[in-house]
């Protein structure tokens, strides 16, 4: 696999799986990983290093105001916070501290429906979603997608800056909108606190589609949106020659990848043909 590639996965999912685990998953040694990670170190700014090196001793459980201290403190560095914020961000060093639950506030777990049975004999039978980062522009982004396994389809889609539960349930509102016959629809996510929240279960449970979600520390369970996402930042981003790019730039980018993705890229599963060719020739 492409480095580049490797390195935004297992960033993505090391606060969910072990590193082994995952360079398990990709069929890559962990020896590679690491010093893949290591060149990638070269290409830092030498404020960038100092900055993960801070991250780094305190287990990313500071801020930027603790981190721009933290230079002062022991580098004799003077940085505007807003500087060090914007870097946190573009390597994704944010605290990450578990924040505190709100009193009265609460999570749902639900089964393992799916079991790895990524094949759906129809469309709006089995659908998958997932969240993953955007690194690409001025800030950090979100990308919450639902896709239909019957065709791999993705159906829904939307961009935030934040990953809040809004994002997932505007995403599921948006599929409802788009295919409205939903009874009994199998949605398979992981068990992240946006899935787990009573907002989304409840509106998923309002329109008859049982929730289903991945088991802890297994990478495979959600494996087919996951790698929707790896092919989208692949094709999209880590192809193209290098760019300074603006937030709108990188959604426009990413509208026109899944329209691309949906309508004319040619999928092996399908028979080579694109997800909406295969919707509508078995229609």
């Amino acid at each position: 696999m492409v480095p580049e590639i490797v390195l935004e996965l297992v960033k993505e999912l090391k606060e969910k799986y072990p590193v082994t685990l995952i360079c398990e998953c990709l069929g890559i040694p962990r020896s590679s990983y690491y010093r893949w990670v290591k060149k990638g170190n070269k290409n830092m700014t030498e404020l960038e290093l100092k900055i993960k090196e801070v991250c780094t001793k305190h287990k990313y459980r500071i801020g930027h105001r603790t981190v721009k201290a933290w230079l002062l403190r022991e580098y004799k560095i003077k940085v505007n916070r807003k500087t060090v914020q914007r870097i946190m961000q573009k390597y994704n060093w944010q605290c990450r501290v578990k924040p505190k639950r709100k009193i009265g506030e609460s999570k749902i777990i639900v089964p393992n429906h799916l079991k790895q049975d990524f094949k759906a004999s129809k469309p709006n039978e089995k659908w998958v979603t997932d969240i993953t980062y955007l690194p690409f522009g001025q800030s950090m982004m979100y990308l919450s997608c639902i896709m239909d396994l019957y065709n791999n389809e993705i159906i829904a889609f939307r961009i935030g800056l934040s990953q809040e539960v809004s994002l997932v349930l505007d995403t599921l509102k948006d599929a409802l909108d788009n295919r409205p016959e939903t009874k009994g629809v199998i949605l398979h996510s992981d068990q992240g606190s946006q899935y787990t929240s009573y907002a989304f279960q409840n509106l998923a449970k309002e329109n008859g589609i049982i929730t289903s979600m991945s088991r802890k520390g297994n990478c495979f369970d959600n494996a087919v949106i996951e790698s929707f996402h790896s092919t989208l930042k692949s094709e999209e981003f880590y192809s193209q020659p290098q760019e300074h790019l603006t937030n709108p730039i990188v959604v426009e980018k990413v509208r026109n990848f899944i329209y691309y993705y949906n309508q004319i890229r040619l999928q092996a599963k399908l028979n080579y043909l694109s997800p909406r060719e295969f919707r509508e020739q078995a229609a």
